[in-house]
């Protein structure tokens, strides 16, 4: 039988429908990216309003074409709007906990058992194990070592669909990347909700810096890479640690959201924009080759234009190597959607005048490397023949080649 995944939302969305894909083989069914299968799984989304809209519209076309199929839905939408998604029809309903049941919970629905798995996610104290160590990219796998968040910024649902921190124990990390490495993986991304919050529920003394000492100790792991951390991660002992890691790719994308203090105040962000480019100059200052790469948030509400300029400034000053921008949207049931909304002609642009900083930005650093030899992994080939690489700091070149440099480390010269 086959089964098809449909994923939205973040890398730890596609880790995690990966990981259960990984427990249907085992169970005898084929993956399939075609359109067609005997089994759908739609991964939701619920940070923003339009996230909820497209992961409803994947279940309401699916059962409308396919009504024969068997629809499972599982995640943060499931989470927080159940009660919506069933009367849609689906045949499995799993919210954030659960994913590692779901290939049982299909067996069940082939006969005609229809289940609904939404417990009280706050109530969550364990890390949930669903370990992938096979089937991703031959180049890059994604580890997931915590989930859930703490933060309850105003903006933000995630804590409600996701739940409290819980962290995964160092020694199942360790074992998968050890059976990553054997698997011929090259790099491997530490993922999660909320990284940097690694260890805080665990009460040994380990945080995220234990993890990393730990992956990057794992014989034949040639880069590790960290996922999404906030800048009070980024403190002189945590700088001194990793700076001695070799094999630390040296690009840290530090959530900024907005380069004003004021701003970040009314989002409920446990940093100044002070306290932020202090944790810039202590990368910058220790780490060679260093690429910082960030969130920015544009229109939060109560945004006025001398908020946005000296959030413009700020990032101008920092100099990212990449931005990923988006405009603040609403999402029912938290703080900001009951405050004063910047009108959306206002939103885009802003966005627009943002988005051409970050391609300046972008250009000055990649300019600054003009001339030099790095050293690239070769990641795919392209239609044209070149080869797709990223630098230890997520630079991405075209490589040309006569040989077939997939999975290979090379030099490049800028």
């Amino acid at each position: 039988m086959t089964v098809r995944f449909i994923t939205l939302g973040c890398k730890t969305n596609f880790y995690e429908s990966q990981a259960m894909g990984e427990a249907f083989r085992q169970k005898g069914y084929e993956i399939t990216e075609g359109e067609r299968a005997d089994v759908y799984v739609v991964n939701t989304c619920a940070v923003t309003k339009t996230g909820a809209q497209k992961s409803r519209q994947q279940i309401s076309r699916i059962k409308r074409k396919y009504p024969s199929a068997v629809v499972v839905v599982v995640g943060c939408l499931v989470q927080t709007d159940s009660e919506s998604l069933e009367k849609l029809g689906a045949d499995v309903l799993v919210g954030s906990a659960g994913k590692n049941r779901v290939a049982d919970l299909v067996t069940e629905a082939l006969k005609g058992k229809k289940t609904v798995l939404v417990g009280d996610i706050m109530k969550e104290r364990t890390f949930e194990e669903l370990p992938l160590t096979a089937h991703q990219s031959r180049i890059r796998a994604n580890v997931k070592i915590e989930d859930g968040c703490d933060n309850f910024c105003a903006y933000c649902i995630i804590p409600y669909a996701r739940g409290l921190v819980r962290s995964r124990a160092l020694s199942d990390i360790q074992k998968e990347v050890e059976l990553l490495s054997q698997n011929g993986f090259l790099e491997v991304v530490l993922t999660g909700i909320h990284i940097g919050s690694y260890g805080k529920d665990l009460k040994d003394g380990k945080s995220l810096i234990d993890v990393i000492e730990t992956v990057c100790s794992v014989e034949g792991i040639k880069r590790v890479r960290l996922g999404s951390v906030e800048p009070v991660v980024i403190t002189d002992d945590f700088v001194r640690r990793i700076s001695k890691l070799p094999n630390l790719c040296p690009q840290f994308h530090l959530s900024l959201q907005s380069g004003c203090t004021k701003t970040l105040e009314r989002m409920r962000r446990r940093y100044t924009a002070k306290e932020y480019e202090a944790g810039v100059k202590r990368l910058r200052g220790n780490i060679k080759d260093v690429s910082i790469t960030t969130d920015l948030m544009v229109g939060f509400p109560g945004e006025t234009d001398e908020e946005f300029m000296e959030s413009y400034e700020f990032c101008k000053r920092i100099g990212f190597m990449q931005m990923h921008i988006f405009k603040y949207s609403v999402r029912e049931g938290t703080l900001a959607a009951k405050m004063e909304q910047v009108p959306e002609a206002v939103k885009e642009e802003r966005s627009k005048k943002m988005l051409a900083l970050a391609e300046e930005m972008k250009r000055e650093f990649y300019s600054s490397f003009e001339g030099r030899e790095i050293e690239v992994l070769a990641e795919q080939k392209t239609a044209d023949g070149t080869y797709h690489a990223t630098a230890a700091n997520y630079m991405e070149v075209f490589v040309k080649s006569d040989e077939d440099i997939t999975g290979k480390i090379v030099k490049y010269t800028v």
